[in-house]
């Protein structure tokens, strides 16, 4: 099969075995990873800066910049993620920024600020939330105080998580995930369907293809296509409620240059 994805300067060569129907958790195939968890090693991902391109129906809707940088805090090493939003539907713009452990991805904090004045400050460990909130046009700032089920890796880098278990192929792992609205984590299961030859903008790369699921009800949430090196993800499918299809394309560009 070879598929020609023009708009989003992506073509698809040689891929690996076909995505398992229903995927979901079996047995002592599956590797089962929360928050904290030893099974995890972030130190796999190195310093870099990334640009990422967001096409549905061959058109650019979204771009953005990834940017990663490791630190020490109160002696424990973690890594800092800034995430610049250049180009959206709406004309917004943002930054994001975020703190997780440099070795097991656990969250620590998420400040979002967008050129509409709507702005998130979060502060976590394990299962307490704390922090402000502003909605958009808004003067107001609300106190975030809450408590979730069980800890969960942020649901908008869902992708890092099976990159620091260890890409093997056919891996099932299963993995709790949150986002600030959500009332509890909410488990993932990530199927590494097989590796791929991809051109992405003009780029030969060769990934892992890795299923998202979620768990209770089997939907597909992503078609992610990652490596080992910078900047890890190169290429990813989100299927749209209307049955189009959001792909995303990421190159790595010049560390600093934003």
């Amino acid at each position: 099969m070879r598929t020609l994805l023009a708009a989003c300067c992506v073509t698809l060569l040689q891929p690996g075995f076909a995505a398992a129907q229903g995927a979901g958790p079996s047995g002592s195939d599956t590797l089962f990873v929360d928050v904290g968890s030893t099974r995890l090693d972030g130190r796999v991902f190195r310093p870099h800066a990334a640009r990422v391109r967001v096409y549905v129906d061959g058109e650019l809707t979204n771009e953005w910049t990834n940017e990663l940088t490791l630190a020490d805090s109160a002696g424990r090493p973690v890594m800092q993620w800034v995430t610049r939003t250049v180009r959206s539907p709406t004309g917004v713009t943002n930054v994001l920024r975020q703190t997780y452990d440099a070795v097991t991805l656990a969250p620590y904090t998420f400040h979002s600020a967008s050129s509409n004045g709507a702005e998130i400050d979060l502060m976590l460990s394990g299962t307490e939330v704390r922090g402000t909130r502003r909605a958009a046009n808004d003067t107001t700032v609300h106190e975030v105080g809450l408590t979730i089920d069980r800890a969960g890796f942020f649901e908008g880098a869902s992708d890092l998580v099976p990159v620091a278990a260890g890409l093997e192929e056919r891996l099932v792992m299963v993995a709790p995930v949150w986002r600030y609205g959500m009332s509890a984590a909410e488990d993932r299961v990530f199927t590494v369907v097989g590796d791929t030859a991809l051109v992405v903008e003009g780029t030969p790369v060769m990934a892992w293809r890795v299923d998202e699921h979620r768990r209770d009800d089997r939907s597909l949430v992503a078609s992610w296509y990652l490596t080992e090196e910078r900047p890890y993800m190169v290429y990813g499918e989100v299927p749209l409620p209307d049955g189009r299809v959001r792909r995303m394309t990421e190159v790595e560009i010049p560390l600093g240059r934003e």
